[in-house]
């Protein structure tokens, strides 16, 4: 297999992966998670979404296959999302609701999936590969991956460090750079679209 690392392509898939999963901006739910259950697994849960990612990785482009789907539409498709999340990031609004029942098994679920590997992270995965080659993404998770260990082993010590206030800002700058990254990956991906049509 021709692996070419390429450190440009590393960096951004690592921005815009690190801004979708917003590890940070959700301390306050982690740390709520924390309190329900007691105690949250940071190495089970890191890995389990990982895995979840790297997988999808691999086989979201069959599935997609299997159901008539191409890569071009999905992320368009992936670039809709992207900006409603960087809109919910930027103005402090929830247009997507989350599941809150289930905290018993919170190290899983809803911890590794969906709050980190969810809905947007797995497009996100996608849409990048109609961009980028596959082993720079996969760089891309793995750094990921070891942030989300951190945060999760750290994520009390962080919010006594940065504040509440400290978090918002922090989700409204990434918010705008994803929403700079969806209208990137919308325009670069509806033009491969009308080029194939």
């Amino acid at each position: 297999m021709d692996i070419q690392l390429n450190f440009k392509e590393i960096f951004t898939a690592f921005m815009v992966l690190f801004a979708v999963i917003d590890i940070i901006g959700n301390i306050p739910i982690i740390i709520d998670l924390r309190k329900k259950v007691g105690h949250i697994q940071s190495e089970k849960a890191s890995i389990i979404a990982g895995v979840i990612m790297v997988v999808f990785l691999f086989i979201g482009k069959t599935i997609l296959s299997l159901i008539g789907v191409g890569v071009n539409s999905f992320a368009v498709a992936g670039a809709f999302i992207l900006f409603f999340i960087a809109l919910e990031m930027i103005l402090g609004i929830t247009l997507y609701k989350q599941d809150e029942d289930a905290a018993m098994t919170a190290s899983v679920f809803p911890l590794a999936f969906p709050l980190i590997a969810g809905p947007g992270s797995l497009t996100t995965l996608l849409s990048l590969r109609a961009e980028y080659r596959i082993e720079n993404i996969i760089i891309a998770v793995i750094l990921n991956v070891i942030i989300i260990f951190v945060v999760l082993k750290t994520s009390a010590r962080i919010e006594r460090m940065i504040g509440q206030n400290g978090i918002n800002i922090i989700r409204k700058v990434f918010g705008v750079i994803l929403l700079a990254i969806a209208v990137k990956l919308f325009a670069h991906n509806i033009k491969a679209l009308f080029e194939l049509a």
